[in-house]
């Protein structure tokens, strides 16, 4: 009995014929007037007599999502291992031949990227071991896209850090004169990063970045990664703090 109310469920919410294959079960063929039948059936159930079964059975099925997308990030951290860590095109900050990385994909505008940026600067202050990766992913709009260009062309001007950290320093709403002023104030000279920055090979480092962002399951910014490690969302100190010592531990298992 369970197991048909569970198969009828299925069908209610659209993936009866996957889960009857999966079960070895026959898919039956109803009318439309069985069909509606047997919605409202499962709907009386679900939202009114038993809504505990609905609750339960949406929980598991994001349980599964979040295993299946966790898999499926671990295989393309592995398969983009040297894009994320290796690649030249990407600034590096604290120590480069520290004995952990920690990468960052961030975007100018996001400001949960800018409530993380203070733990940031903590960790690589207070810890010399740690090589730490500028990946830009401007994903809230054109001016996200701009800022990264910009910043990705302040490399040729030896001006990055000083240059992320004006914009990661900006409270309002970023714009273009925003932007160009944080260039001035890091002692960028603004017209030749606007130049660079228009450059098409600029506008492929973005793409790229965006790209490898996407592939490990990056929804949003920021997200890190730390060793064999992915973490979405904000992090405070201690949270980074705990994932570098969690990687270092981990590496001397190995």
């Amino acid at each position: 009995m369970r197991y048909a109310l569970l198969l009828l469920s299925a069908a209610f919410f659209g993936f009866a014929p996957s889960l009857a294959r999966a079960a070895d079960a026959p898919t039956a063929t109803f009318s439309d007037t069985q069909r509606a039948e047997i919605e409202n059936i499962v709907k009386e159930y679900l939202t009114k007599k038993n809504p505990e079964v609905m609750i339960d059975a949406m929980k598991e099925l994001q349980n599964r999502q979040n295993a299946d997308a966790a898999v499926k990030s671990k295989a393309a951290l592995s398969s983009s291992h040297d894009k994320i860590f290796n690649d030249p095109n990407s600034p590096v900050g604290g120590n480069p031949k520290g004995n952990v990385t920690v990468v960052e994909f961030f975007d100018y505008q996001c400001g949960y990227c800018k409530m993380t940026e203070p733990g940031v600067q903590k960790l690589l202050k207070e810890d010399r071991d740690v090589k730490f990766i500028y990946k830009d992913f401007p994903i809230l709009g054109p001016m996200s896209v701009e800022a990264a260009k910009a910043s990705l062309a302040s490399v040729k001007q030896g001006k990055y850090i000083q240059f992320h950290d004006a914009l990661m320093s900006i409270k309002d709403h970023l714009s273009e004169d925003l932007l160009f002023k944080a260039a001035k104030d890091a002692g960028l000279d603004v017209d030749k990063l606007k130049k660079v920055m228009n450059d098409e090979a600029i506008g492929k480092m973005v793409d790229a970045n965006v790209t490898l962002g996407e592939s490990i399951g990056a929804r949003g910014t920021p997200t890190f990664v730390v060793g064999d490690q992915i973490y979405p969302g904000a992090m405070q100190y201690e949270q980074l703090k705990k994932s570098v010592d969690d990687a270092r531990a981990a590496a001397k298992k190995q």
